[in-house]
């Protein structure tokens, strides 16, 4: 019997957790069958979203480090650290031009009867925090105590240390090579125990898959059909078209080549909504099928899943102007520039979690006077959302490790 490769292991996981999940649907929340294996789905997806997020803070830490003193080593790094952050802000920016487009065209919201979501207005509770305070509180997250940072799981503050780490081992030489080399090493068992848990994957997206078809509310997603429809529309044609069109034209890969090389992160990360879980994967596509050197991958990948939330900004700035239309307020074309620049800033600063965009929400609507406490109105329909802007802000991390490469291999 020919074996199966674990790519298509992970791709029949999928197809078989939405199939038992509208099962499940079809037999009723009531039945013992469906009790019984939504509660075996939610402990099989548990252990496998647990099992990612073991070696995901060394997995970024070593990653991190290895690759800049890498790039380093190849006086390549002010060549990577540029290339790499003009694509993520160029990206973000072309994400929310579309999404703010999309939104004044097909103008979500109107004549939505707002009355339905009063109650769930009433009863959220927000923190409101200004633009200044966000900023603040952004710049405070940067460097944090890397002992605590490491314990707790900041990836950002975690990025930022690897990254003052690296630069300072290369800058003292010969002096630090042995802790380098143990870094390699280190990092290369991480990569070990990284293939273990992909075996785990394929049941583990069936359990995440038959879970979230299970618990979407369909009335819910039939009133607010349109703009979930211009939402998941809107962020295919940024996944499909512009990403894989930007490769293309930049690397000459095939849109084709690219999703068959990238397909286990893509999947994971629809299942998982958290590009932070996902990235021990993202990183085993980038460097074994799209063959990205490991110090690139190293630098670029931890960096995007930090700060490139393609997605995430593209879905805010939709959002915003949705929120607009439903408490009938007009956004002119000043607070929608104000929209385009705070959805780039509450893009990067949201974490890679699930959902964590419905944080840094909150600040996008604030600063054109929209009620934070809207945001309750989305979370019902967000986790369905979520699958989609994280698989693009996956998909971005990839396509940005391999239009770097193919840049600083340019003369």
């Amino acid at each position: 019997m020919m074996k199966i490769s674990l790519n298509m292991q992970i791709l029949l996981g999928a197809l078989g957790g939405i199939l038992l999940g509208l099962g499940l649907v079809m037999l009723g929340m009531d039945s013992p069958i469906s009790q019984n294996g939504l509660y075996i789905a939610s402990l099989i997806s548990t252990l496998f979203i647990d099992l990612l997020k073991m070696i995901l803070v060394p997995l970024v830490f070593t990653s991190i480090v290895v690759g800049v003193a890498n790039l380093r080593a190849h006086h390549q790094i002010n060549r990577v650290w540029q290339i790499t952050l003009v694509f993520f802000a160029s990206t973000m920016a072309l994400a929310v031009i579309l999404g703010l487009t999309v939104a004044n065209l097909f103008r979500p919201g109107e004549g939505l009867e707002i009355a339905m979501f009063k109650d769930a207005m009433q009863d959220f509770e927000v923190k409101q925090m200004s633009l200044g305070e966000f900023f603040a509180h952004f710049l405070h997250s940067l460097f944090l105590n890397p002992i605590a940072a490491l314990a707790q799981g900041d990836i950002l503050a975690i990025v930022i240390f690897a990254l003052l780490l690296g630069i300072a081992m290369v800058v003292g030489g010969e002096r630090y090579h042995n802790i380098l080399i143990l870094m390699k090493e280190f990092l290369e068992l991480i990569l070990m125990l990284v293939s273990w848990i992909m075996r785990f994957a394929p049941l583990g997206i069936m359990a995440l898959l038959l879970q979230l078809i299970v618990t979407q509310d369909i009335t819910l997603l039939t009133t607010l059909l349109k703009f979930v429809v211009i939402v998941i529309g809107t962020t295919l044609f940024h996944g499909l078209i512009i990403l894989p069109l930007i490769l293309y034209l930049t690397t000459g890969m095939t849109p084709l080549r690219f999703w068959k090389g990238g397909r286990e992160a893509l999947i994971t990360a629809f299942a998982t909504s958290s590009s932070a879980a996902t990235m021990p994967i993202t990183m085993r596509c980038v460097e074994q099928h799209l063959h990205v050197k490991s110090d690139v991958a190293g630098f670029v990948v931890p960096l995007g899943t930090t700060i490139n939330m393609d997605g995430t900004a593209l879905y805010e700035a939709i959002a915003a102007l949705f929120i607009a239309n439903l408490v009938g307020i007009e956004l002119d074309i000043t607070q929608q520039l104000i929209v385009f620049f705070t959805a780039m800033l509450a893009a990067i600063g949201a974490p890679g979690i699930p959902s964590a965009g419905m944080v840094t929400m909150i600040m996008v609507l604030q600063s054109v006077g929209l009620p934070a406490e809207a945001v309750a109105i989305l979370l019902p329909i967000d986790r369905l959302l979520d699958t989609f802007r994280t698989m693009v802000n996956v998909e971005g991390d990839m396509i940005g490790s391999l239009v770097v490469q193919k840049w600083i291999r340019s003369p």
